[in-house]
C-alpha cells in the first residue's frame, strides 16, 4: 500500500500508476448530533480493501467524520498517493481551504474564535502530511457503493456504542 520508500514524500500523482494509488471512503455520523457516534473507512488497494470502524458515547458529526479520515490516513505504514472520497463539505473544504487562515491565524478563524475540533484538525493535518492525499467530495447516499459501505459501518459502530451504553458496568 506504498511507495518504494518510508521516508521519502509520495510522489506526484501524475508520477504515480493508477494501480499504485490507494483509494478510501470516509464517513461518520452522529444520532442525534451530538450524541453517541460512529465512522467508517474502507480503504482499497489493487483489489485489495480493508475496513475499518469505531465509535464515541458523545461526540458530534463533524467529529466523527474527521475521525475517520485520520484514522484512514494513520493505517497506512508508508508515504502513499491517496484519493480520499469524503461525503464531509466540511472535512474538505478544512482540508483543502480552510486550514492554512486557521493556521496563520494561531488556530482562530475568521472570526477570532478558536477553531472548532482543533484536535482532531492538527490530528488529520499530521496523518496527510507524509502523504500525496487528492480530497474528492461524493454527494452522500447518492448510491456510491463505496460510500454508502462506510455509512453502514459508521452506523454500526454508532449502535454498538449505543448498546454498550446500555449495559450497566
Amino acid at each position: 500500500m506504498a511507495t518504494d520508500s518510508e521516508t521519502s514524500p509520495a510522489p506526484a500523482p501524475e508520477q504515480v500508476p493508477e494501480e499504485q494509488i490507494i483509494e478510501i471512503w470516509t464517513d461518520g455520523g452522529c444520532r442525534p448530533n451530538p450524541g453517541p457516534g460512529g465512522w467508517g473507512v474502507l480503504l482499497r488497494f489493487k483489489g485489495v480493501e480493508r475496513e475499518l470502524s469505531g465509535g464515541e458515547e458523545a461526540t458530534t458529526n463533524n467529529r466523527m467524520e474527521l475521525t475517520a479520515a485520520a484514522e484512514a490516513l494513520e493505517a497506512l505504514k508508508r508515504p502513499c498517493t491517496v484519493r480520499l472520497h469524503t461525503d464531509s463539505e466540511y472535512v474538505r473544504n478544512g482540508i483543502t481551504r480552510w486550514h492554512t487562515g486557521w493556521v496563520r491565524r494561531n488556530w482562530r478563524n475568521a472570526s477570532g474564535d478558536p477553531v472548532a475540533n482543533m484536535d482532531l484538525w492538527r490530528r488529520l493535518l499530521d496523518a496527510a502530511k507524509q502523504h500525496d492525499v487528492s480530497w474528492l467530495w461524493v454527494k452522500g447516499h447518492s448510491g456510491v457503493p463505496e460510500n454508502e459501505r462506510v455509512d453502514e459501518l459508521a452506523t454500526e459502530a454508532r449502535k454498538t456504542v449505543e448498546e454498550a451504553m446500555k449495559t450497566p458496568s
